[in-house]
């Protein structure tokens, strides 16, 4: 079954959500890294399992491109990724996905006139909604996939003594050319489109086969997909994707994306952003991702000392779900180590 592709990314093979109450953190205005201000900004979260008396159990999880926090659900509980009856689980919602302040949600900044964002902005307010909003000014763990593995990245980074152990999954400390190009094609669809008026639901196909052709490899589609079933298929994907598209807030994510690099604030110096880490590290790519390359991570890994585990299977992007009890065991090893 191929079901739930991109939407719920890692979490197809293992169980309904169990997500926890959404919960929304009041961070006032919000400045940007650029100097610009989000209004009335809040950032989404929900919790699982049990915080103990010193608070030493917490483990952030931010949420991946286009996901929310209820998706992580899937990922938390016993025999799960992140075991809740162990750890006290905040995942939290990446501005601009629909929960935490997005060009979809703002009254004061609607649409095109929200601020751009970065993945620093994103981590900077989960700083704050940690520490102001939770009380808790240490983390065990962060784990993120995709674009929260970048997250973890860019947290190892900038706030080095906040956690003891770092899990990225599918992320990238920074992009590579062919990335870049695969986020500016969709970009261009949404652009282009709303610059000649394109029907929206032109624009979420061309942005829907962009996502779906990149996210697993051909051996992969050729191997579950027969070509007389396409059109079928086709169809049904982009059908649930429209479901979850918000135009505005996927060009967002899309933009913090393309502009991220760990070392942006170092004058690119990757040797500097490497030393600055102090967290235990565990990252594991996918040989075979078409979405997020996974030669910056192997790089980083190198210069950090880091742990790595890399699946090589036809799945692509989503090669962690395909080997889902061996990503379970070696994640939970790590953590409980």
């Amino acid at each position: 079954m191929i079901r739930r592709m991109i939407l719920l990314l890692f979490i197809v093979l293992i169980g309904p959500i169990t997500a926890s109450d959404q919960q929304r953190a009041e961070l006032g205005s919000f400045k940007l890294e650029s100097g610009a201000i989000i209004q009335d900004c809040r950032i989404g979260y929900r919790t699982f399992g049990t915080l103990n008396g010193n608070k030493s159990n917490a483990v952030l999880f931010p949420t991946w491109f286009g996901g929310i926090s209820e998706h992580l659900g899937n990922l938390v509980g016993p025999d799960k990724l992140v075991d809740s009856t162990c750890f006290y689980i905040i995942a939290i919602d990446a501005l601009g996905n629909g929960v935490s302040s997005s060009p979809s949600n703002s009254t004061q900044q609607p649409n095109i006139s929200f601020p751009k964002f970065n993945i620093r902005d994103m981590v900077n307010s989960q700083y704050r909604t940690l520490t102001e909003i939770l009380e808790i000014d240490h983390l065990y763990a962060i784990i993120g996939g995709s674009m929260g593995g970048m997250q973890t990245f860019q947290w190892i980074v900038s706030y080095p003594d906040f956690m003891d152990k770092a899990v990225s999954y599918v992320g990238a400390p920074w992009q590579t050319g062919y990335g870049r190009l695969v986020w500016e094609a969709e970009l261009l669809a949404i652009e282009s489109g709303l610059e000649n008026k394109v029907p929206l639901a032109t624009i979420t196909e061309q942005v829907a086969l962009i996502q779906i052709m990149n996210a697993y490899t051909p051996e992969y589609r050729n191997r579950k997909t027969a070509p007389a079933e396409v059109a079928v298929f086709r169809q049904d994907y982009i059908r649930r994707f429209a479901k979850n598209f918000r135009i505005y807030d996927w060009a967002a994510q899309l933009r913090a994306m393309m502009a991220h690099d760990i070392t942006k604030i170092l004058n690119g110096d990757r040797t500097i952003a490497a030393q600055k880490v102090k967290a235990e590290t565990f990252i594991l790519v996918s040989q075979q991702d078409h979405l997020v390359s996974p030669g910056p991570a192997l790089e980083f890994a190198e210069l950090l000392g880091a742990q790595t585990l890399v699946f090589d299977n036809d799945c692509g992007h989503l090669a962690p779900g395909c080997e889902m009890e061996r990503f379970i065991k070696v994640v939970h090893k790590f953590l409980n180590n």
